[in-house]
């Protein structure tokens, strides 16, 4: 049985976005929706681990105030989440789904997904 072929990261993909990119596209077929999905969810993985350097780097306070990447990185990890529900990617392992435990499925409205 051959092996199936792993489409490349989109151009300039990062670790973080690319390692994320290879495990979904590596599981599942995805339609040309869910892959734009996919792309904006692998740019928010790297967005969030830049402003995660720039936090190890400068620390999380500036004088008395929280660095503005933790701002950043808060709002990032609610679209994060928002993109990984909207995905329905299932939550837990197999073991899970075959002992009769239901995959975690949400729905979210009203996600609006700009590109940078």
């Amino acid at each position: 049985m051959m092996a199936k072929s792993v489409p490349a990261p989109p151009k300039g993909t990062g670790p973080g976005g690319a390692r994320l990119w290879r495990a979904v596209v590596g599981e599942y077929e995805l339609g040309v929706h869910e892959e734009v999905l996919l792309i904006e969810l692998t740019r928010v993985v790297d967005r969030l681990d830049a402003l995660n350097a720039a936090i190890v780097k400068d620390g999380a306070l500036i004088g008395a105030r929280p660095h503005p990447a933790l701002v950043e990185a808060r709002q990032l990890e609610v679209v994060l989440a928002k993109l990984v529900a909207v995905l329905r990617m299932p939550a837990g392992d197999e073991r899970d789904q075959v002992s009769g435990r239901r995959a975690q499925r949400r729905q979210i409205r009203g996600v609006h997904i700009v590109g940078a």
